[in-house]
Order: structure tokens, then C-alpha cells, then sequence
């Protein structure tokens, strides 16, 4: 049924709707690339490597992935798996996703949306990554977080303020954590802004007993100092990758 449909009702560009599946070549043009060197803790770009830098997520994270720069066409991909019902945009930020984690990890979790947004949506846009990102990694994906209580938009706020409004909104749950909990936990969410929120879902995981929180995000918001490099053309940022691409 799904090839049929596909037939009559192509997929369309994640970016605009409106090229090739998925990203036609226009967006994939403008596609921002997260790229070596880089922070070795948080994954954040620069011109040479480094331990630590001032973008890192707060300390119950052990270190961060992402593939993508939050800007753009996978700014929009990322709305229309959220707002849109785009399932299948999970599908291809998830293998994306998959090439930038070069880490080990036990198990497979994600960041859970409250009851009502998740109502709203139909579905929770993290879980639907966090299960391609299983699957390619051939890790188990187990729901090991509880959002015990709902928060209001975070884009108005700063770093101290998002921590402060997410404090004590997730608990650790699931049978896995019921027996001998595992070493390192993958945590996927959609975008790692200033990191408060994945970092609560780690003191949470942390109070379980899990000893490292990793985190694997479809795209990172980064306002400054971006490396050119990240870029296809200099003159059009941002730029072009997708997996099996190499930015020029």
C-alpha cells in the first residue's frame, strides 16, 4: 500500500515540499553541515579541535552529537515533523543522525513530549528518531523517561532560565531501569539548543543509576563562529550535506 501511494502521492523535499525526496537540489544547497574539528565533547564546529568549549551542554552530558545546523531547510523538515505530521522526515534525519554518532551506547531512549503536546501532534516527533536511530545502530529503544509535568515554550528563554523551568519535569521509569541499569544510555531528542532540557532527562537517567548520558540530536543551534567549511558554497550559507556527502 505504501508503494502505491508513493506512486500516486510522491514524497516531496523535506526542505520546501516541493523538489525531489529528501532534499531536492535547491535545499540540499542550503544545507549547514556539522563537521570535523570539532569539540570532542559536545560535537560543536570549529577550525581545530578541542576538549571543552563554551556551547557544551551541561555536565550530566557526557558528550553530543548532531548532523545538521538548526537553520534552513532542516529548520523546516524539522517543523513539518513536528506540526506537520511528517513521519517520514524521521526516516531521514535518523540516518543522518546514525552517520554523526561515534560513540558507544547500551540502549536507546529519547526526550518525551507532555500529554497534551503529544495529543496535539499524534505523535512524539523524538521517539519516531530515536526508533530509525535503534534500528540503524541495531540498539534497543526503550522508553525510559516520564515527563511528569508540562512546560510552557522555551525559545524566549535564556540557558538558566530553561534549566530552572525544566527542573524535576522527568523521571526515570521503564522495566529496564527496574533491573541492573545499563552503563550508557543514548538519549535522542530533535535539536540541542542550550542542552537544559536534555540535561534534566540525564540527572533523571543518572538518578536511576545510568552512569553515562549521551545525546544524539537531528540539528544544533549555533549563532556564532560557524566554520565555513560547514557550507557547500561561502556565498550561500548555510550549505550541503547528506549522508555519504563530503562538504566542500
Amino acid at each position: 500500500m505504501r508503494s502505491l501511494l508513493d506512486l500516486v502521492f510522491p514524497m516531496r523535499c523535506a526542505g520546501c515540499s516541493r523538489g525531489a525526496w529528501p532534499f531536492c537540489v535547491r535545499c540540499r544547497s542550503k544545507l549547514g553541515a556539522v563537521s570535523p574539528p570539532m569539540c570532542v565533547r559536545c560535537g560543536r564546529p570549529w577550525e581545530e579541535d578541542v576538549e571543552g568549549c563554551r556551547d557544551c551542554p551541561p555536565e550530566e552530558i557526557a558528550w553530543a552529537r548532531a548532523p545538521f545546523l538548526y537553520e534552513g531547510p532542516v529548520k523546516s523538515a524539522l517543523y513539518r515533523l513536528k506540526f506537520s505530521g511528517w513521519k517520514a522526515v524521521a526516516e531521514a534525519l535518523g540516518a543522518a543522525m546514525v552517520e554523526a554518532h561515534d560513540h558507544e551506547a547500551d540502549v536507546v531512549t529519547w526526550v518525551p513530549l507532555g500529554r497534551k503536546r503529544r495529543a496535539s501532534r499524534g505523535y512524539d516527533q523524538a521517539r519516531a528518531l530515536a526508533r530509525v536511530v535503534g534500528r540503524r545502530l541495531e540498539l534497543p529503544v526503550q522508553p525510559l523517561l516520564r515527563r511528569v509535568a508540562e512546560t510552557g515554550p522555551q525559545a524566549r528563554r535564556g540557558a538558566a532560565e530553561r534549566r530552572l523551568a525544566m527542573r524535576g519535569v522527568f523521571v526515570a521509569s521503564g522495566a529496564a531501569l527496574a533491573r541492573p541499569p545499563p552503563r550508557t544510555v543514548l538519549l535522542v531528542d530533535d535539536v540541542l539548543t542550550t542542552g537544559a532540557t536534555a540535561a534534566e532527562s540525564a540527572a533523571a537517567l543518572h538518578a536511576a543509576g545510568v552512569e553515562n548520558v549521551a545525546l544524539l540530536t537531528a540539528a544544533r543551534a549555533i549563532r556564532w563562529d560557524v566554520p565555513d567549511r560547514c557550507y557547500a558554497r561561502r556565498d550561500s550559507r548555510p550549505g550541503l550535506w547528506l549522508p555519504g556527502d563530503v562538504p566542500r
